[in-house]
């Protein structure tokens, strides 16, 4: 059991033994290079052969995935869009769900307040980072299309859904539950697996990157895709997925959207990301300078490491040095956070720039 809109830390090995999942590792060098992928941050990946041979012989896929508008846009949100941008570079159909149905039912802001959150703080900084309109089917799950035919489509499997499921079922998987995460399955369901209706993609794979948190939620879903296949009312191919890895707040914790002093916003300046990454960025140094020449730090809880290695030191040699060095103690922590905060300003400024352009363009993805 385990619940997606909580906080609780999860037991990565323990779910993939739990759920089937495998390691991403064998893909390596069968598909074009990626970061993420290459440094081990996406480790897991269910029935992923498919998408694979799709990218390999230039076939037709999706690659969906959604968005909570619960706030500000950080660079624990930029592994997902990132992800995003990759995959619609190869050639997939990107299908982008802000789930404003799931926030007003378990978040209780209002629909209107969700939309502007949407396109101000996601949509935006999705487009300044490289997210194209060709080929990308952004939509509101509470709107999912101004075509009667595909809205309605959409909306039909979702109160179909209920019936290829058991209250028993869901409990076990969600623990207690409210009318409100009852709805907000039902949707998320559809969502992965809808663009395979014939109003939409028709029948075609689908590949869904998730947070190993998401492991049950993706089961079931195929566990219902399967199920709408053996009835003969849909001929569903069951989702593909990838696991990744949480970039970890300032402090260590969770990267929460709620908590300023633990996330670097896209929108924040290079001061204030200084200021955050000194005051509250997680050390892995020693207690004393002495100590720390001596017997190292430790990179592997070190937050400016950890941000680093995730998305600010692109290059395998400069990354494994800094690993090596700070290891040795030859890096002081405070040297560490002055890299990052020098690559951290360099990364905000470009992309202030680019997010100004990309006000311009949001009306392009949204009909």
């Amino acid at each position: 059991m385990i619940d997606p809109w909580g906080s609780e830390d999860v037991k990565e090995e323990k779910l993939m033994n739990e759920f089937g999942i495998e390691k991403f590792s064998g893909f390596s060098g069968k598909i074009p290079d990626n970061l993420l992928m290459r440094r081990g941050i996406i480790f897991g990946q269910m029935d992923f052969g498919k998408i694979a041979d799709c990218i390999k012989n230039r076939k037709k896929f999706v690659m969906m995935t959604g968005l909570m508008p619960s706030g500000a846009f950080h660079l624990g949100h930029k592994i997902v869009a990132d992800q995003i941008i990759y995959y619609q570079k190869l050639g997939a159909k990107i299908y982008l769900c802000v789930a404003d149905v799931e926030a007003y039912n378990m978040r209780l802001a209002s629909l209107e307040k969700l939309r502007r959150i949407a396109i101000e703080e996601y949509l935006t900084n999705y487009i300044a980072l490289g997210l194209r309109p060709k080929n990308c089917d952004f939509y509101f799950q509470s709107n999912r299309s101004s075509s009667s035919a595909k809205a309605n489509a959409y909306y039909r499997l979702i109160s179909m859904i209920p019936k290829k499921v058991t209250l028993n079922e869901l409990k076990a998987i969600y623990g207690d539950l409210s009318p409100g995460k009852i709805i907000s399955v039902m949707h998320q369901v559809s969502d992965i697996l809808h663009s395979q209706l014939k109003e939409f993609e028709d029948k075609g794979p689908v590949v869904v990157p998730v947070g190993i948190d998401q492991a049950p939620h993706l089961r079931l879903t195929r566990d219902v895709a399967a199920r709408f296949s053996q009835a003969k009312e849909f001929d569903f191919i069951l989702p593909s997925s990838t696991y990744h890895k949480f970039m970890k707040g300032l402090r260590g914790g969770k990267m929460s959207s709620s908590d300023p002093t633990s996330f670097i916003a896209l929108t924040d300046g290079p001061k204030t990301a200084r200021e955050k990454i000194i005051k509250h960025a997680f050390s892995g140094g020693r207690d004393t300078v002495e100590e720390h020449r001596e017997k190292g730090g430790v990179p592997e809880v070190d937050i400016s490491y950890q941000m680093l290695y995730y998305m600010f030191e692109p290059d395998d040699k400069k990354i494994k040095k800094i690993y090596e060095d700070y290891k040795s103690g030859k890096i002081l922590t405070g040297e560490l956070k002055q890299i990052l905060t020098e690559k951290i300003a360099k990364f905000l400024i470009e992309h202030k720039e680019k997010r100004e352009k990309a006000r311009d363009k949001v009306h392009e993805f949204i009909s």
